[in-house]
C-alpha cells in the first residue's frame, strides 16, 4: 500500500512538472499573432467611362392611330398583342353621318353646276353680267371643293396600318363614340430586326455623358448568354414626367431573334470620356455592399487600417473604385478577412 501511494506521488509531480516545462516553452509570442499578407502599390489607371442602366424593349417607331372625324365606332379588327400587316384595315367608323354629309355635297354641287349653265346662257345672251357668271363660277367651285372635303374625310372613317405592326393597346371600344383625332390604337411598327430600341432611364450626369453614336452592349433576360450590339439612337432632351429620368435610346441588331415590347434589358454604354481609376482585385475587399466596400490599408507599426471606399464599376477580374483611395499607396491583398485594425501583420512578396 505504501509503495502504491509512492508510486502515484512521483508521477503526480512528474506530470506537474512536465506541464510547467510545457508552459514555459510554448508561450503565445509575437510571431504567433502576426499575420502574414501581400501588398499592392496603388497606380491611376485611366479607363473609358461606361454607363450601366436597365430599360424595355420597344420599336422605333411607336404611334396613336384615330379618325380624322368623330362618329361611332363600329368595328376594330385588332386585339392588344395581335400582329398586322401594312395595309390590313383596323378600325372603322358608322359611315351613315358621313355617306349623308357627302350625299348632300353632291346635290349642292349639282345644283350650282345648274346655276352657272343657265347664267352663262344669260350671258351669252347678254341678259347677264359677267359679274354674275363669274359668280356663278365661284359657288360651282365652292360645291366641287366641299365634295372633295367630305369625300377625303370619308376615306378617314377606317383606320389603314401604314407599316407592319403590333397593337400594344386598345384605348377606345366598339360602340363609343369617338371625337376627330382621338386615338383608338397605340401601335407599335416592326419592320425587320433593326427597328428594335431598349428605352432607358438615365440620371442626369450619365444622360450628359451620353452621345448619339456611342457604341452599346445590350443583354435581354428572355434570351440568356446573347449580347446584342447596339448604339444610342436617340436622346430627347427633357425628362420623362412619369419617371423623372431622362430618356436614352438605343437602336438594336437583333439578327433572326423575334422579340417582344416590353421586354426587360440591361445596357453598357461606352462613352467617350476618359477617367483616371484606381484598380484592385476581388481579394483587395471586404464587407461589400453594391457600391460601397472596404479595404485594409498598411498603418505604420506592423498595423493595419480599415478604408472605406466606393465602387464605379466591376468585372469578372477587378474592381474599380471611384472614391475612398486619394491618399492611399497601398492595400492589403491577401488574408484580409482574417484581419482587423488591431491585428499585427507581416509583409511578404
Amino acid at each position: 500500500m505504501k509503495n502504491n501511494l509512492l508510486l502515484l506521488g512521483l508521477l503526480g509531480w512528474s506530470l506537474a512538472g512536465c506541464h510547467k516545462t510545457e508552459q514555459a516553452k510554448s508561450p503565445l509570442d509575437d510571431a504567433s499573432e502576426t499575420i502574414a499578407v501581400k501588398l499592392l502599390s496603388l497606380q491611376s489607371t485611366s479607363l473609358g467611362s461606361e454607363i450601366k442602366a436597365t430599360g424595355l424593349l420597344s420599336t422605333e417607331y411607336e404611334a396613336r392611330y384615330a379618325f380624322k372625324i368623330g362618329g361611332v365606332i363600329d368595328r376594330i379588327w385588332v386585339q392588344e398583342g395581335q400582329s398586322f400587316r401594312k395595309g390590313q384595315r383596323l378600325a372603322a367608323l358608322k359611315t351613315s353621318e358621313i355617306d349623308a354629309q357627302l350625299e348632300q355635297a353632291e346635290l349642292g354641287k349639282e345644283k350650282a353646276l345648274r346655276d352657272y349653265q343657265r347664267v352663262a346662257n344669260l350671258y351669252r345672251d347678254s341678259v347677264a353680267t359677267l359679274e354674275q357668271l363669274q359668280n356663278a363660277q365661284t359657288a360651282l367651285d365652292v360645291a366641287q371643293k366641299t365634295v372633295n372635303v367630305v369625300a377625303f374625310n370619308r376615306q378617314y372613317a377606317y383606320i389603314y396600318a401604314n407599316a407592319d405592326g403590333l397593337a400594344t393597346k386598345k384605348l377606345a371600344n366598339e360602340g363609343e363614340v369617338i371625337g376627330p383625332g382621338m386615338p383608338v390604337l397605340a401601335i407599335n411598327e416592326t419592320n425587320g430586326s433593326r427597328n428594335w430600341v431598349l428605352k432607358l432611364g438615365l440620371n442626369d450626369r450619365d444622360w450628359a455623358a451620353a452621345a448619339i453614336g456611342q457604341r452599346a452592349e445590350v443583354t435581354i433576360d428572355a434570351f440568356p448568354g446573347r449580347t446584342f450590339v447596339g448604339s444610342v439612337f436617340r436622346k430627347p432632351t427633357a425628362a420623362d414626367p412619369a419617371s423623372g429620368t431622362f430618356q436614352v435610346e438605343i437602336k438594336l441588331d437583333l439578327g433572326n431573334v423575334t422579340p417582344s415590347v416590353g421586354m426587360f434589358g440591361k445596357a453598357r454604354i461606352y462613352t467617350s470620356q476618359n477617367n483616371s481609376y484606381t484598380v484592385l482585385p476581388y481579394e483587395a475587399l471586404v464587407e461589400a455592399d453594391g457600391s460601397d466596400a472596404f479595404v485594409f490599408v498598411p498603418a505604420g507599426n506592423n498595423r493595419v487600417r480599415r478604408v472605406p471606399i466606393q465602387i464605379d464599376r466591376f468585372d469578372e477580374q477587378q474592381v474599380v473604385v471611384k472614391q475612398g483611395l486619394e491618399k492611399v499607396t497601398a492595400v492589403v491583398v491577401s488574408n484580409s478577412a482574417f484581419l482587423n485594425e488591431k491585428s499585427i501583420i507581416k509583409i511578404v512578396n
